[in-house]
């Protein structure tokens, strides 16, 4: 059973950092391909960033570029997502997410495996 564990939310001010984190077990990591979406109130769960299986390639949503880095540990099975210059909006559930598919990929509907949310709130 493919398990996600999302942590390292919370609430910080405008303008500051957080660094969340997701450790994936019952798949070999080095084989998955990963995610981060998020989940404003009262709007649809929208892509965030996405990484490779080796961590070579990387693509994120216009709105976090440049602020936001994703990065993975494949010996830890875990993914991260350092998110800096945080904003208002970024205010969310964010969700990490594994796919057994080769690549970049931006769609809810191409991932697998799902974690349980993690809560980042931001304060203006």
């Amino acid at each position: 059973q493919v398990q996600l564990v999302e942590s390292g939310g919370g609430l910080v001010q405008a303008g500051g950092a957080l660094r969340l984190s997701c450790t994936v077990s019952g798949r070999t990591f080095g084989n998955t391909g990963m995610g981060w979406f998020r989940q404003a109130p009262g709007k649809e769960r929208e892509f965030v960033s996405t990484i490779n299986r080796s961590g070579s390639s990387t693509y994120y949503a216009d709105s976090v570029k440049g602020r936001f880095t994703i990065s993975r540990d494949n010996a830890k099975s875990t993914v991260y997502l350092q998110m800096n210059s945080l904003k208002f909006e970024d205010t969310a559930v964010y969700y990490c997410a594994a796919t057994t598919r080769y690549g970049l990929f931006t769609r809810r509907d191409e991932y697998n495996y799902w974690g349980q949310g993690t809560q980042v709130t931001v304060s203006s």
